[in-house]
């Protein structure tokens, strides 16, 4: 299993993520608020502003204060993208 920094030293599955999206859409505000009204929400911002939103395959929806861009990169740098 391969594990992701997704910011202030916590680590996400890489391969239970579906998606990683700019959180400032509308849609994307409303899934986050379902996941919070639902118990599937992770805050790791850690009181920062919310750089990206990221979706995983359980359901679980998790904040960064990274941007996707940022999560991009730390992957491609560290080897860690297959692409």
């Amino acid at each position: 299993m391969e594990l992701i920094g997704i910011g202030f030293g916590n680590l996400l599955a890489k391969d239970r993520i579906v998606s990683v999206i700019n959180p400032d859409s509308a849609p994307i505000k409303r899934v986050v608020t379902e996941a919070r009204a639902q118990g599937l929400l992770i805050d790791a911002t850690q009181g920062r502003k919310t750089g990206s939103v990221i979706v995983c395959d359980s359901g679980h929806v998790v904040l960064s204060y990274l941007t996707p861009e940022r999560l991009l990169a730390g992957m491609e740098s560290a080897g860690k993208f297959g692409g």
